[in-house]
């Protein structure tokens, strides 16, 4: 945790700031709130770590006393009987007067920020929203082993899954019966809500299980993650119940070349929309251009969807250590559709995909 916190304040001397405010307030879903794990090893879903460029300090309460205790590393400790921003007091760096304060307005509530402003009435709060999803771009090698181990448990669960699936069982028995082969293998939860989606709604990018039951001869689109020591995998296949018609077959090719183009193009110093492009001109080449309308891919880490984007409108560079997905789609209203994603990390002569699970067209 020394080198993410010698990042951070490398940061607050590059812009003059004093010091920073990063929080988890009673937030169930810590990946929504990322910044203090990545800081501290944190995983509880209350505390605050306050970062200045001598020291470190984190606050939590007496639920988590024993839990931050254990996990914290680099940082003192405080345990209070109140909130973290209430217990800002009990830092004497914080009182300090006209302290510049770097804080991610965007992941704390109106309510929170307001808390911060009367609580630290002499500091001066600069909106700093996504410093620490921008440092945390590339990954070290401790972060890129638990995302393989994430990967790792995603594609055995799909392995195992495929010899349940069955017609008249509802996509989400089969997203169940998924999620809990991901717990069984070792995922602390699911990374983010589980896609199956058939038939017709496999059309919908975003089809969260539903009890529409599974027919025979349909697509299925399975898009799901697991989580290992709070870091994701992101993993989309899409396979038939049944024999593919040629219809299918032309569809999933259409998108399988696509999705190795996307690939292929990933190096260090690429840039992020040229990834996109890549995948994007095969779809358009085939016609299906209108039927793809999100991007090719995302970062990854202790979110799901982070930095860089990758899509038409991405702005980064590829740099080496980045872990990104690849995952093209084409969606057909009324009659389905496919997407494959696979999880890569950037190298300077091309990308290591993380994902073994097979992707080639399955007929179950």
């Amino acid at each position: 945790m020394k080198t993410r916190l010698d990042k951070l304040r490398k940061y607050l001397a590059a812009e003059n700031i004093d010091a920073a405010f990063v929080a988890i307030l009673d937030i169930d879903n810590t990946t929504m709130m990322p910044g203090v794990r990545y800081l501290t090893g944190f995983s509880g879903s209350t505390g605050a770590v306050f970062v200045t460029r001598k020291s470190s300090t984190f606050i939590t309460d007496f639920r988590y006393a024993d839990q931050a205790r254990k996990e914290i590393r680099g940082s003192k400790v405080i345990i209070s009987d109140r909130d973290p921003i209430t217990s800002l007091e009990k830092i004497s760096e914080a009182r300090t007067k006209n302290l510049k304060i770097a804080i991610e307005a965007n992941r704390l509530t109106v309510y929170q920020k307001k808390q911060l402003a009367a609580k630290l009435p002499d500091a001066v709060l600069i909106d700093c929203s996504d410093m620490l999803e921008n440092l945390a771009l590339c990954k070290d090698s401790r972060e890129i082993a638990n995302i393989k181990g994430a990967v790792k448990i995603s594609d055995e669960a799909f392995g195992r899954i495929l010899g349940y699936v069955r017609p008249g069982l509802t996509e989400k028995e089969v997203a169940a019966e998924l999620e809990y082969q991901m717990k069984m293998l070792g995922s602390e939860r699911e990374a983010f809500d589980t896609i199956v989606a058939s038939g017709y709604r496999s059309a919908m990018p975003h089809g969260t299980a539903s009890e529409k039951k599974i027919k025979k001869g349909e697509f299925i689109t399975f898009d799901f993650g697991a989580l290992v020591n709070g870091y994701c995998s992101d993993t989309t296949r899409t396979v038939v119940l049944g024999k593919a018609t040629a219809r299918q077959k032309k569809i999933y090719d259409i998108v399988a070349r696509a999705q190795m183009a996307g690939i292929r193009k990933v190096k260090t110093g690429v840039h992020a929309r040229e990834v996109d492009k890549a995948a994007r001109d095969v779809i358009k080449r085939s016609g299906y251009g209108k039927n793809f309308g999100h991007g090719t891919g995302h970062g990854i880490g202790l979110e799901v969807h982070a930095g860089p984007r990758v899509s038409p409108k991405g702005t980064q560079i590829l740099k080496t250590n980045m872990v990104i997905t690849v995952e093209p789609g084409v969606y057909i209203s009324g009659w389905g559709g496919v997407r494959i994603e696979d999880d890569v990390v950037v190298r300077p002569k091309g990308c290591t995909v993380l994902n073994k699970a097979p992707k080639n067209l399955l007929e179950l």
